[in-house]
């Protein structure tokens, strides 16, 4: 699996000088980028499911490798449909110190016993923080304020075809500008420093109904 985060049509680059430009005309640029995907699913076309166990991953624009990784022990078949979430499952949230992709670091609060699902800081000229900064920390898992959300990115008739000495590779596109628009418009005038909260979950009904999309599959 293959993530590439873009904006539109454009790839991320961090700290461009080129700006970003939202749906509603807001102009961005970002200096953080990374979001967890985890509990990923594999559906073959007879309903039935491959579920990978302990699948955490924290894909960071800063770091290359972490765009791509492998799904180990994948059975031989035909999968029509992929499933995975977007942040941590409750139960991690409240597991305490983790390994891996869940160490705790600057995407885990302390404070509010939980991870940042996903986290995107930079600066736009319509935000009226210090300096232009835009702090988006999208996390929580407590009702009403639950921000995990589960996508299943349509596959428009692909098929991830998996062989004995064959790895297809699934090649998804991240859009943040889909973080900004969709069922809830986001300005940066009014929201520029989100850390959990009822807004938190706007953007994530965004990610939900958007950010992500299968591109194309490799090697089938």
């Amino acid at each position: 699996m293959e993530f590439e985060n873009v904006a539109g049509s454009t790839a991320i680059q961090l700290n461009s000088t080129t700006p970003y430009t939202t749906a509603a005309g807001d102009q961005f640029t970002i200096t953080t980028l990374r979001y967890y995907i985890s509990n990923i699913k594999l559906k073959r076309a007879d309903g039935t499911e491959f579920v990978q166990p302990d699948s955490y991953y924290l894909i960071d624009q800063g770091i290359e490798s972490s765009r791509k990784f492998s799904i180990p022990n994948v059975p031989i078949g035909d999968y029509s449909g992929i499933t995975f979430t977007v942040g941590v499952d409750s139960v991690r949230n409240v597991s305490g110190a983790q390994t891996g992709a869940l160490s705790p670091g600057d995407m885990f609060w302390t404070w509010n016993s939980g991870y940042i699902y996903t986290k995107l800081e930079g600066r736009s000229p319509q935000s009226s923080n210090l300096n232009g900064g835009i702090i988006f920390h999208i996390g929580g898992f407590k009702s009403p304020n639950n921000t995990i959300r589960t996508v299943s990115p349509a596959m428009n008739n692909n098929m991830i075809q998996v062989r004995e000495g064959r790895t297809p590779e699934v090649h998804f596109k991240a859009d943040v500008l889909k973080m900004f628009t969709g069922p809830n418009t986001i300005r940066f005038a009014a929201s520029n420093n989100i850390m959990g909260g009822p807004d938190a979950v706007k953007v994530a009904n965004n990610q939900a109904a958007g950010m992500f999309t299968l591109d194309h599959i490799h090697g089938n």
